[in-house]
C-alpha cells in the first residue's frame, strides 16, 4: 500500500492546508499526475503524486491543515483487489521522511514512493543508493487503462489569494533561517552586453512581440551554462553535506499581485533553447500571477535568479533560499564608457552579483562562474 503525503514546497513550510482534491477512490492515476490542491502562506499550489496506482482512500478532507509528512491519501496497485475507502478524517498522524533533495529528485525520477524507502544514512537518513535498491527491487505496475482526466480548478473557485501578512512573515522565516545557518559571501561583476543587445535586437527583428526573446532569456540560459562549469553553485546543502544536482533547475524570482516573491523552477534549464526559454519564462509568470503553479516548481530549484532590472535597480544582492547554495542577481542593463579593442566607447552594460554558501565555495570559484556568464553573453549565438 503506497502512502501519499503533504509535500514540503519551501524551506519555511512547516505545515499546509487541503485546499481540494482532485481525484476520488477508486481512480488510477499516473505518475506526475496533480491529485490535489495545498494552500500554503504563499498560495495555492497543484501538487503531483510520484507514485501511479489506484486512490484507495483519501486520509485528509478539504480545508484541513495538517504538517508536512502527513498521509493525505493512500493507493494500491492498479489490478489489485478492490478496498472499500474509508471517509477522508478530519486530521491525521505525522511523518517526516529524512532524505536529501538528490535523493528525492531521484525518486521522483525513478517512480518509487520515498516514504517507503529504507534509509541507512546518518540518523536513518535516505541516499540516493537506497533509492536506487528500492526501484531496481520494485514491481513494474502496467496500468489497465489511461488515468482520468481532470479538469482544472479555477484558484478563485478553491480558496481566495494568501494574505499579504501571512506571505511576508512567510518569506521573513525563510529568509531569517537562511541567514543564520548559511555563510554568505557576495560578489559582483559589471558584464559587458553589448554583443548580446545587438544579437537580440538581429534575432527579434521582423517577429511579432509575441514572439520576441526578452534579455532575460538569454541571461537565465548564460546562467545555467556557466553553473554546469562551475558545479558548487548548482545544488543543496543538506545533512552537513553538498549534494550537487545533475541539471540546472533555474528557481525564477517573479513577483505576485498579492505582494511578496515566489521562485518557481525553470526545469533543466541548460538544455533548452533561447525560445524555449523565453516561452517557460512566460508560462510561469503567467501562472504565479493565476496561482496556478505545481509543487514539483516549489522544490526543485538548484540554484535561483533574480532581477530587479525593470525597476531601474542597478544590482541587487539577494538572500539564498535554502537549502540552495547561491543566487545570481541582475540590475538593469544600462550604457557605460568602456575600453574595448584598444578603443574607448559606449558599450551596453549590466552588473551581475553572487550571493554564495562559503560552506560550498570560496570568491575564486564565485569570480570563475560570474567571469563563466560573461563569457557565454558575448557569444549569444551560441546560447
Amino acid at each position: 500500500m503506497g502512502e501519499f503525503r503533504m509535500p514540503s514546497l519551501g524551506a519555511d513550510m512547516d505545515a499546509g492546508t487541503l485546499a481540494a482534491w482532485r481525484v476520488k477512490p477508486g481512480d488510477l492515476v499516473a505518475r506526475g499526475a496533480v491529485v490535489a490542491d495545498v494552500e500554503t502562506d504563499k498560495g495555492v499550489v497543484e501538487v503531483e503524486i510520484w507514485e501511479g496506482g489506484v486512490i484507495d482512500a483519501l486520509v485528509v478532507a478539504p480545508g484541513t491543515k495538517v504538517p508536512v509528512g502527513t498521509v493525505l491519501a493512500t493507493l494500491r496497485p492498479s489490478g489489485s483487489e478492490a478496498v472499500v475507502a474509508s471517509p477522508p478524517a478530519t486530521a491525521a498522524a505525522p511523518a517526516r521522511v529524512l532524505a536529501s533533495p538528490s535523493a528525492k529528485q531521484l525518486a521522483r525520477d525513478r517512480g518509487v514512493d520515498i516514504a517507503l524507502v529504507r534509509g541507512t544514512g546518518p540518523h536513518g537518513a535516505i541516499t540516493r543508493e537506497d533509492v536506487e535498491r528500492a526501484a531496481d527491487s520494485a514491481p513494474s505496475v502496467t496500468p489497465s487503462a489511461p488515468p482520468p482526466a481532470i479538469a482544472p480548478v479555477a484558484m478563485s473557485a478553491r480558496v481566495a489569494p494568501p494574505d499579504g501578512a501571512a506571505m511576508r512573515r512567510a518569506i521573513a522565516a525563510a529568509m531569517t533561517r537562511s541567514k543564520r545557518e548559511i555563510p554568505h559571501y557576495y560578489l559582483s561583476a559589471e558584464l559587458d552586453v553589448e554583443a548580446a543587445q545587438r544579437w537580440l535586437l538581429a534575432h527579434n527583428a521582423g517577429r511579432s512581440v509575441t514572439e520576441r526573446v526578452l534579455f532575460a532569456a538569454l541571461l537565465l540560459k548564460a546562467t545555467a551554462l556557466a553553473a554546469l562549469e562551475v558545479p558548487e553553485v548548482n545544488g543543496w546543502y543538506v545533512e552537513g553535506a553538498y549534494q550537487p544536482a545533475s541539471a540546472v533547475h533555474l528557481g525564477v524570482a517573479i513577483s505576485m499581485r498579492s505582494g511578496g516573491l515566489i521562485a518557481p523552477a525553470l526545469r533543466d534549464a541548460q538544455a533548452r533553447s533561447l525560445d524555449a526559454t523565453q516561452a517557460a519564462l512566460r508560462d510561469l509568470v503567467a501562472r504565479v500571477r493565476a496561482g496556478r503553479l505545481r509543487s514539483s516548481e516549489l522544490t526543485d530549484a538548484t540554484l535561483t535568479v533574480t532581477s530587479l532590472g525593470e525597476a531601474g535597480v542597478d544590482s541587487v544582492f539577494g538572500v539564498i533560499y535554502p537549502p540552495q547554495v547561491a543566487l545570481v542577481g541582475f540590475g538593469r542593463v544600462g550604457e557605460r564608457p568602456r575600453a574595448s579593442g584598444g578603443m574607448l566607447g559606449v558599450r551596453s552594460v549590466v552588473t551581475a552579483t553572487l550571493s554564495a554558501d562559503h560552506r560550498v565555495s570560496d570568491g575564486h570559484r564565485g569570480a570563475v562562474f560570474l567571469r563563466a556568464i560573461e563569457t557565454l553573453l558575448q557569444q549569444p549565438e551560441k546560447l
